[in-house]
């Protein structure tokens, strides 16, 4: 099958389509209770890490006949070696901790400060918290390499400091769907209790005041509801609020259309979603990407007298920009169930404002959220101790360092290149369908994709998703966001020295930010290359390009004449923005170009706004590395 590219003319062969499992070990059958890493379960002396836990694995050959029965019962195993000790520092279910008792040792001892929890540790196999212990790096340190699993009670791990973890070769898990049904009821919750009043009809009424008039609300039937972000809990907010006959949008990039529809939900755009809806309940990940994504900005494009609730992750809300909106008018109510600063302080004016209904991060507590909660993540902590690979591992596993070496610069290419090919999707249809194409000298034994893979598919999810994407989880995590990646390799006369010449990524059936990123085939498609040991772009769309991956890069659609590389160089020198690279690829001399611009800061609103002034500029986008 030839590959259509203007940037590259190649004979492409062991084309193939990589559909993404469920299962975190993709080659490895469904085994009952026994364990994939037999030689990994605890011991004293046996420090469990990613490395030893994949590389095992690699090395195991299972067929359904060779269930490694010869390592007898999963009782008799157990019996032959010491208990670990498991560490509770926050309060959890008693069905979690029975379980874990069966299993080890436990310590459940709660409060501890920083210095005490530090002293557990270096004395615990596994750690299992909450979302009120910060566990830092400090923490990792005082271990000693003994800590082998940190468990977070819950979906959010930012007390857990991931990268430590990591280089301390300790495995954290989370557990990410019991509670969902429990936040999800508590969005409507608020809902319908902000839209009636309830919170502060109660308060009034208790303070001897009987004021009907003034608490009169506003009916939900025929409303619109956004729901900003279209996950577990987002999808079950919007069953209650279609029972309701709430009318219900979304706006998600990664949410499968098809499972939309069936729910009777139209996804579209960010802004379409903030202008017409009545009511917006957020169920947005706290990302860099979506940090105070609800500021002054957005809250002046929202219809006057919406109503917003936030059970998500307090962050994502500029707190002093709505109390703003609420001062204004333009934001008439908010329900908030999670804060910047928990607890807030007691002067909060947000707190404190009369037309915002608070509860102090309620969400999952349920007895039967917090029950759940317990087994999930005792399950995933037990496994994780016997050497079992979990599909809510959230850090990457280290892998040997002669493959490390040799793949590091393209495992940061492959990143990079989901990254950009993401930001320049747009549209509410969202993501779903990616081609990646390999370009290399060397034989299809000889070059395994699977870290690559999971390389792009984390650059395409986590910048605008909680989700952690790791050698284990990548194919788990695409398969849960509906995209399907297919691969396809390609042979080149090149260095059989190096693993890969190339990398191109295309992303089908999308509209784009950037139309000059669309090839003749229709897809968004960009490439990359390894060059001196550092990431390039080659290519977008159409045009060949060659500039550094490095910091930030803007892309210039425009009229190939001269002047252009001096009149944008000067707008950015003006702002003292540093240009790093600059490349211009055309087609055909005097029609069309584009110029790809690499820059180590990211410059202000009105620098980009002229640069999009300039007459020759037809289009241009700001892309974030």
């Amino acid at each position: 099958m030839a590959l259509s590219s203007s940037c590259s003319t190649l004979k492409a062969v062991n084309s193939r389509w990589t559909s993404p499992r469920p299962s975190p070990v993709p080659k490895l059958p469904t085994i009952r209770r026994h364990y994939l890493l037999p030689e990994l379960r605890y011991t004293p002396n046996v420090k469990l890490t990613a490395t030893n836990a994949l590389r095992t694995v690699e090395q195991t050959t299972l067929t359904e006949e060779n269930n490694l029965s010869t390592y007898g019962s999963d009782q008799e195993d157990l019996a032959s070696f010491p208990k670990p000790r498991i560490l509770v520092a926050e309060k959890l279910g008693e069905a979690g901790v029975n379980l874990l008792r069966e299993f080890g040792d436990v310590d459940c001892s709660y409060e501890l400060s920083p210095e005490d929890l530090k002293k557990k540790v270096a004395e615990s196999d596994a750690l299992i918290v909450r979302s009120g212990t910060k566990v830092t790096r400090e923490v990792f340190e005082a271990a000693k390499g003994r800590l082998k699993v940190v468990g977070r009670a819950g979906v959010g791990i930012d007390n857990v400091d991931l990268q430590a973890a990591t280089e301390h070769g300790c495995l954290v898990v989370n557990a990410p769907t019991a509670n969902t049904v429990a936040a999800a009821e508590h969005g409507i919750a608020l809902l319908a209790s902000m839209a009636r009043n309830v919170a502060q009809a109660d308060a009034s009424i208790k303070a001897g005041k009987w004021e009907r008039s003034k608490y009169v609300g506003v009916s939900l039937v025929g409303k619109t509801l956004a729901i900003m972000g279209f996950g577990k809990v987002g999808t079950e907010v919007a069953r209650r609020a279609k029972g309701l006959g709430m009318n219900v949008i979304s706006h998600d990039p990664y949410a499968p259309a098809d499972r939309a529809r069936a729910l009777g939900v139209e996804l579209v755009s960010f802004d379409q979603a903030i202008s017409t809806a009545d009511f917006i309940s957020l169920h947005m990940p706290l990302t860099p990407a979506t940090k105070k994504v609800f500021n002054d900005d957005t809250f002046s494009k929202m219809k006057k007298g919406v109503r917003l609730i936030n059970v998500a992750r307090g962050g994502v809300i500029d707190e002093d920009a709505l109390v703003r909106a609420l001062d204004s008018g333009v934001v008439a109510q908010a329900a908030l169930d999670v804060f910047c600063q928990e607890p807030p302080s007691k002067d909060s004016k947000l707190i404190q404002h009369e037309n915002v209904t608070v509860t102090p991060h309620l969400g999952a507590s349920t007895k039967e959220a917090q029950e759940g909660v317990a087994i999930e993540i005792a399950e995933a902590v037990a496994g994780a101790l016997k050497g079992e690979l979990s599909a809510t591992a959230v850090n990457a596993p280290m892998v040997a360092p002669e493959v490390l070496s040799e793949l590091a610069p393209y495992i940061v290419l492959a990143e990079k290149l989901g990254r950009l090919a993401v930001q320049l999707a747009s549209g509410g249809k969202g993501v779903q369908s990616i081609k990646v194409v390999y370009r290399s000298a060397r034989d299809r034994d000889d070059l395994d994709t699977r870290l690559l893979r999971a390389m792009i598919t984390k650059g395409i999810i986590e910048p605008i998703s909680d989700s952690y994407v790791n050698l284990v989880n990548a194919d788990f995590i695409a398969k849960q966001k509906g995209l399907r990646i297919s691969e396809e390799r390609t042979v080149v006369e090149s260095s059989p020295e190096y693993p890969v010449d190339s990398i191109q990524v295309q992303i089908s059936n999308v509209e784009s930010s950037f139309a000059g990123a669309v090839s003749d085939a229709g897809a968004i498609s960009i490439e990359g290359k390894v060059k001196y040991g550092v990431p390039h772009l080659i290519c977008v769309g159409s045009f060949g390009v060659d500039v550094s991956l490095e910091g930030n890069l803007i892309l210039c659609r425009q009229v190939d004449q001269p002047g252009m590389i001096g009149q944008v160089g000067n707008i950015l020198g003006e702002q003292n923005v540093n240009v790093s690279f600059m490349s211009v690829g055309r087609t055909v001399v005097r029609k069309q170009a584009i110029m790809a611009i690499g820059v180590d800061e990211e410059p202000d609103k009105k620098t980009l706004e002229r640069i999009g002034g300039v007459s020759a500029i037809e289009e241009f986008v700001f892309l974030k590395l």
